[in-house]
């Protein structure tokens, strides 16, 4: 099970949102780089960006600063990207820039033939995020509902040939109160790529409630306020993680 830090840039600051609230942000570093680091230092073997800002405009705002952690922390962790991505042109330079992952999220459900295309340009590297609530996908930073059934559409993604689905209940996200454990198994058990675990881990029992059940495809879950609470001990965690051995069930 692989934990991934989250580091959320809204004004070049490392900062962790409520619910989604951009107006409920709580700045945890005013140096996202040394951020970066420091995770590194205790272990991560991937990050989690977001530019909070680029998901409001629809382009990228922090770039910046993105780069600035690319170098950072080198070759040593994949990168994976979120937030502002809108067109191919993003992707390629953000890819070219040495981000290892790009994350699709509102974009891919509003218009999937961009989701389509920017698989079909850049293999191996699109990864889509889905926000759901009692099992339908949300867009917009959270503030429009869908009727989409989550399931239904990741297996439609999946077609397209995303790496993985990114899984976040956004009723549990930054909120503290657990992992939504069913609802991740479930989808996980409907794909055959493998699910991230998103939203509302806590402590190291939501940590050791993920690794019970990665088997069923899930490969990691990203953490944020836990970890910059303090409430989860990264480092500890990742340990712990890594001294299950629960394979991932075959989906051919």
């Amino acid at each position: 099970m692989l934990l991934i830090p989250a580091i959320d840039l809204k004004d070049g600051h490392c900062v962790r949102l409520k619910q989604g609230d951009m107006d409920d942000a709580t700045v945890f570093s005013e140096d996202p780089v040394a951020m970066a680091r420091h995770w590194l230092a205790e272990g991560a073997r991937r990050l989690h960006l977001v530019d909070l800002n680029g998901a409001v405009a629809g382009k990228p705002r922090n770039e910046a600063v993105i780069k600035s952690i690319i170098a950072a922390v080198g070759d040593d962790v994949p990168v994976q990207l979120g937030g502002g991505i809108r067109d191919l042109d993003t992707i390629e330079r953000y890819l070219d820039d040495g981000v290892s992952y790009v994350i699709i999220g509102t974009a891919a459900v509003k218009n999937p033939g961009f989701l389509h295309d920017a698989c079909g340009a850049f293999p191996g590297h699109i990864i889509v995020g889905l926000d759901a609530k009692d099992g339908k996908v949300a867009t917009d930073g959270w503030s429009k509902m869908t009727g989409h059934d989550v399931i239904d559409l990741a297996k439609k993604f999946e077609d397209y040939g995303v790496e993985a689905v990114i899984y976040t209940d956004i009723g549990r996200d930054g909120m503290l109160s657990g992992v939504n454990i069913e609802a991740t198994v479930r989808l996980a058990q409907a794909l055959r790529i493998p699910v991230i675990a998103s939203g509302g881990i806590a402590g190291l029992q939501d940590i050791a409630a993920l690794c019970e059940v990665e088997g069923e495809g899930i490969m990691g879950a990203i953490t944020g306020r836990a970890i910059y609470e303090g409430t989860l001990d990264f480092k500890k965690a990742q340990a712990e993680a890594d001294k299950y051995s629960n394979p991932v069930r075959s989906k051919e």
